[in-house]
């Protein structure tokens, strides 16, 4: 077993720069010149039919795919988060406000907020290490789901270019460059307004224009809601960008600038015994003051050279963000007269990029493919913290710290065809993290660095009879919050605490097969597993590391893809997964081996009509099953199924109107349920241990027009 090193901290501050500093010298020498060597002509746009590019030869895996823009447009969303829920198997939900990041689930992980499934928006990072609420922290609220052009996802850790966070899975979205001509008039652009329920209001104006040279992208998004809550939200969500694309000369490249606001009022997850008894409401709030607002700002650059012999892609970002959040989990358990609210807070820069080389070429006669690439972020948090709160307002300071994170990774990958049903694909990454820490806690300040390296195999076989088998392997990691690998003593108490380790080690494998046998039909099956070694993981929440055991995920996938008719798409996915920590975890009488929050069961089933005569539309029904929520399984959740519906009618060739509903069988389940100790005014001082539940919003009826300009 390989497992992770540390060393002392002088090295990765000599080896980090020199690293980042290769990595801008090449990226300024692909924007310098451009045109060198470079084919004549244009990249070749690619056309792909149904919701999803699945078919047989176009992946490594069975569990790899990439959703088409067909899907994205056509299928109703209630939060921007939920274009992942195209990926089959995941789950999004949320247990509070709508401008924070959501809960996601694959794989048999209660994902948190981001935890273990890697996501980039046209190569931009938008998982967040050491984030003042959770590792890995991923809000995608500033995401416009109609310029959302693709996703490609992965699930496992079998991809050399995937590195942290991706043990579950990861998926890349990318933007449109110009918006679809079915979407905009005759001059590039589009508006759409949709009211709702609950004080629901969007508006969105975008517009592509066609420059001397290249193509410039522009959009602006405004949008409130109040919810179903009995607190209303005062939800209110802008965002905006700016794009500039171009195509010429064996060269494609983009530019885009992003800019998103948001504040809202929460209603967080609240106990069933207070439900029950009749105390509150399913959609009461115990502290009505909870509340958070948030701003995001990036400017990314991606470019793809085509060369004779391959091909170079590289992509530059920098992305600035701030975080202000209050919550009350536990109302008065810690604090009987003042409650227990506490704030989270950071304000966080991050510049980063990545570089890669592919060569075309021969190994031992044989048709291959060699890719050697670099990836390289840097985040700087001043600062990130956790404050004692009460009705709404920061009241005192638990722990605060100013952190610099740089984390380079290094991959190189082999892909050979060494018979007409022979592919081979192996590849190997070195990542290596260096951390510096300035609490306000002397004892946990500190610098810290680490390294590890993880290989990576996959066998491709076929096709035979329109059909191809996967065997794939491989190593990956898990980082902890910068905050964590530091940690001498707890930040609220002082007592001593052992420092998390920097980089945890997952090992994965998977059996796959991918089928075409019946026409206009898609469909994979996935046998999988993996495990991951013992850690600590920091608890936002709290300030301090919690500890885990090592555990093991194992599971089967069966997704289907089918064209029926040019206007009829259907989708159908089940997947089973199974959870176990290696040796019992938990506190007696409730000690066991169940991962709490690990879903055994998703199904979702979906139908597309699109351009049946004048009338368009999408169902969805998804379904996740019940869940353990505690290490013995003695208690668990109910499981959830929703339905989602959208009917359309364009009324000409630039107008079209439609209807989406939201929960459309109006099922009182929950987006989310935990198990944990709470306190209410007059209960013991110990407090209960109960379920607390955040409710799925009811039966919600939205009207869209759209107008092309």
């Amino acid at each position: 077993m390989h497992t992770p090193h540390t060393h002392p901290p002088s090295a990765p501050r000599r080896a980090i720069p020199q690293a980042a500093g290769l990595l801008c010298l090449a990226l300024a020498g692909i924007a310098l010149h451009p045109l060198a060597h470079a084919a004549e002509g244009e990249l070749a746009e690619v056309v792909v039919k149904g919701n999803y590019n699945n078919a047989v030869g176009s992946s490594t895996a069975a569990s790899e795919g990439t959703v088409t823009a067909k899907l994205i447009q056509s299928r109703p969303t209630l939060r921007p988060a939920e274009v992942l829920e195209f990926v089959p198997g995941v789950i999004v939900s949320q247990h509070s406000g709508d401008g924070k990041a959501n809960q996601y689930y694959l794989r048999g992980f209660n994902l948190d907020h981001g935890t273990d499934f890697a996501t980039f928006l046209d190569g931009m990072p938008v998982n967040m290490p050491t984030h003042a609420h959770g590792q890995g922290y991923s809000d995608l609220n500033f995401l416009i789901p109609e310029l959302v052009g693709s996703i490609g996802y992965r699930k496992g850790v079998y991809a050399a270019e995937d590195g942290d966070f991706s043990s579950a899975g990861t998926a890349r979205i990318q933007l449109m460059d110009t918006l679809p001509g079915s979407a905009v008039g005759a001059h590039g652009g589009m508006a759409s307004l949709t009211l709702g329920e609950n004080g629901y209001a969007r508006a969105l104006v975008a517009k592509s224009t066609a420059l001397t040279t290249g193509t410039l992208l522009a959009a602006v998004e405004a949008a409130h809601n109040d919810g179903p809550w009995t607190n209303p939200e005062h939800f209110k969500r802008f965002n905006g960008l700016l794009r500039y694309s171009l195509n010429e000369g064996g060269v494609k490249q983009s530019l885009t600038l992003m800019a998103y606001t948001a504040k809202w009022d929460s209603t967080d997850q609240v106990p069933q015994r207070a439900v029950n008894s009749g105390q509150i409401g399913r959609f009461d709030a115990i502290d009505a003051t909870d509340h958070g607002q948030t701003r995001r700002t990036s400017l990314s650059w991606n470019a793809l050279k085509a060369e004779d012999d391959g091909e170079w892609r590289a992509s530059a970002y920098a992305i600035g963000s701030q975080l202000k959040l209050f919550s009350n989990f536990t109302y008065f358990l810690d604090n009987p007269d003042t409650g227990d609210q506490f704030e989270q807070a950071e304000q966080r820069r991050v510049f980063g990029g990545s570089l890669s080389r592919m060569w075309t070429g021969t190994l031992a006669g044989r048709a291959t493919q060699n890719t050697l690439g670099v990836q390289a972020r840097h985040d700087r948090l001043s600062p990130v913290g956790l404050y004692t709160a009460e009705g709404g307002v920061r009241t005192g300071l638990t722990q605060e710290s100013r952190v610099r994170e740089t984390s380079v990774g290094l991959y190189g990958q082999n892909d050979t065809r060494w018979t007409p049903w022979l592919r081979s694909i192996a590849g190997l990454r070195t990542d290596r993290v260096n951390v510096d820490v300035h609490s306000n806690i002397t004892d946990n300040s500190g610098e810290r660095s680490a390294w590890i390296s993880s290989p990576k195999l996959s066998l491709i076989f076929g096709p035979w009879s329109q059909t191809e088998f996967f065997a794939n392997t491989g190593w990956g990691f898990h980082s902890n919050d910068a905050r964590g690998m530091t940690a001498r003593v707890t930040a609220k108490g002082g007592a001593p605490v052992r420092s998390a380790v920097p980089l945890v080690r997952t090992k994965g494998s998977e059996l796959g097969l991918r089928t075409e046998l019946i026409p206009g039909l898609q469909s994979s099956v996935a046998l999988w597993q993996l495990r991951l070694n013992s850690e600590l993981v920091f608890v936002g929440d709290a300030g301090e590391t919690e500890a885990s055991g090592a555990s093991r995920r194992r599971g089967i996938e069966f997704n289907n893809h089918y064209l029926a008719t040019p206007w009829l798409l259907l989708d159908g996915d089940v997947a089973f997964s199974q959870a176990r920590f290696s040796t019992p975890q938990g506190e007696d009488p409730t000690v066991g081996t169940q991962v709490p929050g690990s879903v055994r069961t998703v199904v979702s089933l979906g139908a597309t009509v699109t351009e049946f005569g004048r009338w368009f539309g999408q169902a969805q029904l998804r379904y996740f099953g019940p869940r353990p929520l505690i290490e013995d399984n003695s208690v668990r959740s109910k499981g959830t199924t929703l339905a989602y519906a959208r009917v359309g009618y364009k009324l000409d060739a630039r107008t079209k109107v439609s209807v989406d509903v939201f929960n459309l069988f109006n099922r009182k389940v929950s987006d989310i349920d935990y198990f944990y100790t709470s306190r209410l005014r007059g209960e013991p001082l110990a407090g209960v241990n109960d379920v607390h539940s955040h409710p799925a919003e009811p039966r919600t009826v939205r009207l869209t027009l759209n107008v092309g300009f």
